[in-house]
């Protein structure tokens, strides 16, 4: 089945991050919020404690590489530096929640869809999340390679003088907002065995919006306690999206 871009609202990633929000509480959705909720506290409240209490030393060292002719702009690049150590850390430890929660916004997305649709679906349960798990952990190795190449040339370029303190902080916010977005509206998309490559083609006809939801996703990640609850609403904004966008439009095999 097919549908023209007339037929879905037209809402831009802005709207559908705040969706997330109110949808997190919906009547019979909540149960489904607790463990990926839970593994986000765990992991993202620890890691972000560690991160803090290394700032002082990582902070004064990056300051040290900054180029004699730059240093009239170190009032800039100081908020920049600490900005860019927050992104590479949010990114790395939210990848990482990710992996572990996958089979669980899996669930979260699919129990919502059903509610969204009309279309309410069966609970699996964890028969059918541990029946899942080698299809799941297969996608998130997938996302996790067309990462890493990426990654790697945005990193190398922060130890260049100059480019690493000034342009590859903004790039690197960008690629996470991508990121971001790629990660979990491929919850949705995985429920129906949408290709990686199609999910992401299908991402990029509309990848301002696309950019505006990972970026305040990113922004979220990096603010402590907000940071603690923004996987579930991120997964359940994403699958408003899929819902309003692209469950019409993408024509997978289904289940």
């Amino acid at each position: 089945m097919s549908a023209s871009s007339q037929d879905f609202p037209h809402h831009n990633g802005v709207h559908y991050f705040t969706q997330g929000w109110r949808l997190l509480s919906l009547p019979g959705i909540k149960r489904y919020v607790i463990m990926p909720l839970l593994i986000n506290i765990l992991l993202m409240g620890g890691a972000f404690w560690w991160l803090f209490s290394k700032l002082g030393q990582w902070i004064p060292a990056i300051m040290d590489r900054v180029p004699d002719w730059l240093q009239w702009l170190s009032y800039l690049i100081w908020p920049i530096a600490v900005i860019s150590i927050l992104l590479v850390f949010s990114y790395l430890f939210s990848t990482i929640a990710n992996w572990i929660a996958a089979p669980f916004n899996g669930l979260l997305a699919e129990q919502l869809e059903g509610q969204l649709s009309g279309n309410p679906l069966p609970d699996s349960g964890i028969l059918g999340i541990v029946k899942d798990l080698p299809r799941i952990m297969k996608r998130e190795w997938l996302k996790l390679m067309y990462y890493l190449p990426r990654a790697i040339v945005l990193l190398v370029l922060y130890f260049i003088p100059g480019i690493g303190q000034t342009v590859a902080p903004v790039l690197w916010f960008l690629f996470s907002a991508w990121m971001l977005a790629i990660q979990y509206c491929d919850y949705p998309f995985d429920n129906h065995k949408v290709s990686f490559p199609l999910m992401r083609s299908a991402l990029r006809k509309n990848k301002v919006d696309n950019l505006q939801f990972g970026a305040l996703i990113s922004v979220f990640t990096m603010i402590p306690i907000l940071n603690l609850v923004i996987m579930p609403v991120a997964v359940c904004g994403a699958t408003a999206m899929w819902v309003d966008r692209y469950r019409n439009t993408c024509s997978p095999a289904v289940r």
